[in-house]
């Protein structure tokens, strides 16, 4: 593909980041490696840029003396925070930084001083800044050769918690201060299924194990997370699997150390436990059936209060204001981006402070996925969701099959954004799986896919299938397969294992090798990942790794791949995607490779994901639609 300096490249339209060439071409930007991709046409770019302009907006923090919210949006390439002085107000923007910023959060001694995070390049070394009114530049204020996240403020508001490197393993960033601020109470992650809590006496740093009690064994390990002091100190707030298959609500007495479950019952997980400031009230965030909803409680009773009329959504990132009074989520649907509403708990009100709204397309008519569930190859139920297209596409339809990554994650109806487009103008339906592995149904699903039994995951993918083929509307010749980083691996297992049933696979900085990936992965994610895959400094399991590694399984590939990678990317590095390509085309597979050296995990500014998304669309324009 040609290179050619920004100065003489066209805007394409609706003020697409992408720029265009003069000869209705669209030419990757400077920071993208493009190989075997051919060139994509500037209508192209046109017709699909409204799909592009989605801002979702989500509750980061407020103000500590204002009813004022800090929110996280797109502003120009890459995510920025921006300030929102009241409902529907215009957000004003805080950063303007070349790299997204998405924490933030002001003094509370000194309101007019921003304290945010941020990394370099997609590298995810995050580090801590304060940014002064009227300070030309941002002050740093941690060791850059660590790894920084935030952890929260003390009750006192004058101290932030911040996590290292070496605590951050699970991404659940789990501390909690008591009312005096005299302890800290605290998770440490062994994997998403073992959790040990914690309390420490910050005056003389004793700790001692709260949940699993020490001493206390158990035949299955615990997991426990969202951890919260109850206002007088006698207790945790918290969610736990410790008897059951599901992180329910509970209250831990640390006296007794017996615990308490209360709340709604039902299959479902806790995702998110948050009192408010005065300890009386506590915000709940459970997945029900997917959709995570509102709850909230009396924290003294621990009886249910009233629901918020929130809209038909799901809620996330519950934060309260100091007033105790005012609470900010986040809701997205599948006709809406995320935006951010208010509940005042008091009056159980409703108010709704942002809107994104995107001239040329009315996201009332996107489509809503549907779940599904099928029988994979040992009888166990595997379940999804399917977004089919608009009635005015007849005939057998084909398929994008999306594997979400993680694996310890969920695929869950919500707003597919760029994705509508393949819906909407291309009639191409949508499956979401969650195959074995993925959370949401319970501790066991979870471990389904552990160690030895890595392609049992796989083999999930070949029953759905069987299950699209048995499907009247959608048509089992023409599917590609999808997926990012563990998705990525599990698209390269198709490829490998049931390389006739699918047209195109798009491996999104996927794992290609399993021993180099444990071998190259950032050091504090190490021992994590090796809960998940296996040890590859086990003979044994070294031996399985690489036996069942795409890479060492290319030549079984028949179809064409489109293969992506961020050369930051500290999770799964490039080199994962190098391996796959040179390995395809040494047995002569078409593959068109996509590299961003400003990138890590994914693409965060809009000009590599709309580069992205225009190969993606033409790959499966190829491969589905000719």
């Amino acid at each position: 593909m040609i290179r050619v300096p920004f100065a003489v490249l066209l805007i394409a339209a609706l003020a697409s980041a992408t720029l265009a060439l003069a000869d209705d071409v669209v030419a990757p930007n400077a920071n993208l490696k493009t190989e075997g991709i051919p060139s994509i046409p500037a209508a192209l770019a046109a017709k699909v840029a409204p799909y592009t302009e989605f801002k979702p907006t989500t509750a980061v923090a407020w103000h500590p003396q204002k009813r004022e919210l800090i929110v996280a949006r797109r502003a120009g390439s890459v995510t920025q925070l921006h300030l929102v002085a009241s409902p529907s107000a215009e957000p004003k923007q805080l950063t303007a930084f070349p790299e997204p910023v998405r924490f933030g959060t002001f003094l509370a001694k000194k309101p007019d001083s921003l304290i945010f995070a941020r990394d370099t390049g997609g590298n995810e070394q995050r580090q801590i800044y304060r940014l002064d009114a009227r300070a030309p530049d941002p002050v740093l204020l941690t060791d850059p050769s660590r790894k920084h996240d935030a952890g929260g403020w003390n009750h006192a508001r004058d101290h932030l918690l911040l996590a290292s490197t070496d605590v951050d393993a699970t991404g659940k960033r789990d501390f909690a201060f008591s009312f005096d601020d005299k302890r800290l109470a605290l998770v440490e992650a062994k994997s998403i299924n073992e959790t040990y809590v914690w309390v420490m006496d910050l005056a003389s740093g004793k700790r001692r194990r709260v949940l699993p009690a020490e001493g206390e064994t158990r035949a299955q390990p615990v997991a426990s997370f969202h951890l919260n002091f109850s206002r007088d100190g006698k207790g945790l707030f918290l969610a736990t699997d410790r008897d059951g298959e599901f992180m329910k609500l509970a209250y831990l007495d640390l006296g007794t150390g017996k615990l308490q479950y209360f709340g709604e019952g039902g299959e479902c997980d806790i995702e998110g436990v948050s009192l408010s400031p005065n300890g009386r009230t506590l915000a709940v965030i459970a997945s029900e059936g997917g959709i995570g909803s509102l709850r909230l409680y009396d924290a003294a009773t621990r009886r249910a209060l009233a629901r918020p009329a929130l809209p038909v959504g799901t809620v996330s990132g519950a934060v309260w204001h100091q007033n105790s009074r005012d609470l900010a989520v986040s809701v997205a649907s599948a006709q809406s981006p995320s935006d951010v509403y208010t509940i005042d708990v008091a009056r159980n009100g409703v108010e709704r402070w942002t809107e994104t709204k995107v001239p040329g397309l009315d996201a009332s008519t996107f489509k809503s996925a549907e779940p599904i569930t099928w029988k994979s190859f040992d009888g166990r139920s595997i379940s999804g969701f399917i977004t089919r297209p608009p009635a005015r596409f007849t005939g057998k339809r084909p398929v994008i099959v999306s594997i979400h990554g993680g694996p310890e994650a969920q695929a869950r109806p919500g707003f597919l954004a760029r994705w509508n487009y393949f819906v909407n103008e291309l009639g191409i339906a949508v499956i979401e799986p969650n195959v074995r592995g993925s959370t949401g149904h319970g501790k066991t699903f979870v471990a389904l896919d552990n160690g030895m039994k890595r392609e049992d995951s796989v083999k999930d993918i070949g029953a759905l299938f069987d299950w699209i083929r048995a499907q009247p509307d959608l048509d089992a010749d023409r599917i590609v397969a999808f997926g990012g980083s563990y998705g990525g691996y599990m698209v390269l297992g198709v490829a490998t294992n049931y390389p006739d049933r699918i047209a195109g696979a798009i491996d999104v900085v996927g794992i290609a090798n399993f021993v180099t990936f444990l071998e190259n992965t950032e050091t504090y994610r190490r021992d994590l990942r090796r809960v998940e895959y296996g040890d590859e400094r086990d003979p044994a399991m070294r031996e399985f790794l690489t036996r069942i590694s795409p890479v060492n399984n290319a030549q079984k590939i028949k179809t064409p791949l489109l293969v992506v990678a961020g050369l930051n990317d500290p999770r799964v590095r490039y080199t994962e995607a190098e391996q796959i390509v040179a390995a395809a085309r040494k047995n002569n597979v078409p593959v068109w490779y996509l590299l961003a050296d400003n990138e890590g995990h994914g693409f965060a500014r809009k000009p590599n994901a709309d580069f992205l998304f225009y190969a993606v669309i033409a790959f499966v324009e190829e491969r589905l639609l000719k």
